[in-house]
């Protein structure tokens, strides 16, 4: 975290992104492949907010030009350990002599990300714990880092974003990421969450040892699990309840508690050996207020219903909209895309049909980026909600999602 020429790099990967944009702009044929090469070589190395950013695009896979998201996915399984003795030094700055606390601990890490790793111990008392800690100096470059990355999303610039949107989408990710280096925090998150599901038999949340815990080190009982992402070779029993537990809790967290797991990451989650949903980590929990439920929740209703005036209405309420002259024709290609999964009985999230109408529209909103815009405050929710989807097809779920949304519209309908 410390290397001199990180400013440099960063600003050499922004470049190189911005090129590929323009000259697809100008109508050009960008080397994506070797781009997404470049960006998993060179954050997987400077691992930080860059690296971050760049695994929450990849979480809009369908967005992207399929070779891009391939590279950018890498990011989420294969991110490289920082060694040893860095990790060993934020230990000692937590806990002054190691040996004191702990009779083991695994030099090798099991789980590595973006803005730090996690590593088995085992104390005196011989109990097996987790420590996830947060790499050395994150928050001295943290600032430093951000500044790259406004650089980078003013490139939206190019697709008629306006700067003032961009800079909400900015604000909004920075917040999140200084959010996510306060692990006091994420242990009370991890406690709250864990007392609130405690009678669910389908959730396992560990336990946060507040006595090990601090300000960059988090400290947790192990739990043992499969992740997410190697279920796919489950037997369909296993799949079918991890994801209806999934769908469950998104729901329950959003309709009744009014907040949410922000970070989809498929490593978050796992399933021990009854078949239990395990969730880790919870560095990004965000709230989210009634009323944009009920316009999220209106634009679904407009969009199952096959009407784009509607559509067009509830996006302007939501702040989607901007400039003269709604894409009418897209919105009825994207209900025709998404409605599906909403018709009667279950539906398979496995269908390849759906994720192909939605990767050929990519091109259509591109081009209509000048009528269209992100909505403020809602860049976490998005990644949240559409990384689940994503995991949601990892476990080819189904489920009846008519059934499930049904008392949720008439909730928005008779607000």
């Amino acid at each position: 975290m410390r290397d001199r020429g990180r400013t440099r790099r960063l600003m050499g990967l922004g470049a190189r992104t911005g090129g590929a944009l323009l000259k697809t702009r100008l109508g050009g044929q960008a080397d994506w492949r070797s781009l997404g090469e470049a960006l998993f070589e060179g954050l997987s190395e400077l691992k930080g907010p860059a690296m971050k950013l760049a695994q929450i695009m990849s979480q809009w896979d369908d967005l992207l030009p399929p070779d891009l998201a391939e590279e950018l996915a890498r990011l989420q399984r294969q991110a490289e350990p920082m060694p040893w003795p860095r990790i060993r030094e934020a230990l000692v700055m937590q806990y002054g002599d190691i040996e004191q606390h702990f009779q083991a601990i695994e030099e090798r890490p099991f789980a590595s990300a973006s803005m730090g790793q996690v590593h088995k111990a085992v104390t005196h008392a011989g109990e097996t714990v987790v420590l996830k800690v947060q790499y050395p100096g994150l928050a001295d470059v943290l600032e430093r880092d951000l500044k790259q990355v406004r650089r980078i999303m003013s490139l939206g610039r190019w697709f008629k974003v306006p700067q003032a949107r961009l800079d909400a989408l900015f604000e909004e990710l920075a917040a999140g990421l200084r959010d996510e280096l306060d692990y006091r925090a994420e242990a009370d998150a991890m406690a709250r969450y864990r007392e609130r599901y405690q009678q669910d038999a389908r959730l396992v949340i560990p336990e946060p040892l507040f006595d090990l815990s601090g300000q960059h080190v988090l400290a947790m009982r192990f739990v043992d699990g499969t992740p997410l992402r190697e279920l796919e070779s489950a037997d369909d029993n296993t799949r079918q309840k991890v994801a209806s537990a999934l769908a469950d809790w998104i729901t329950e967290e959003l309709f009744t508690y009014g907040e949410l797991h922000a970070d989809p990451h498929a490593g978050n989650f796992a399933a021990d050996d009854q078949g239990r949903l395990v969730i880790y980590d919870f560095g990004a929990v965000i709230p989210v207020p009634e009323a944009r439920l009920k316009a999220m929740m209106q634009l679904l209703d407009a969009t199952l219903a096959h009407d784009p005036m509607a559509m067009d209405e509830a996006l302007m309420q939501m702040g989607g909209r901007q400039g003269q002259g709604a894409p009418l024709s897209l919105y009825r290609e994207s209900a025709e895309c998404v409605a599906p999964l909403f018709s009667l009985g279950e539906q398979d999230f496995s269908d390849v049909r759906v994720h192909r109408r939605l990767r050929e529209l990519t091109p259509k909103v591109w081009a209509a980026m000048d009528r269209l815009q992100p909505p403020a405050d809602t860049l976490l929710l998005s990644r949240a909600l559409n990384g689940h989807y994503w995991n949601l097809v990892r476990l080819r779920a189904r489920l009846d999602m008519h059934s499930r949304t049904a008392p949720l519209l008439e909730w928005v309908r008779t607000a």
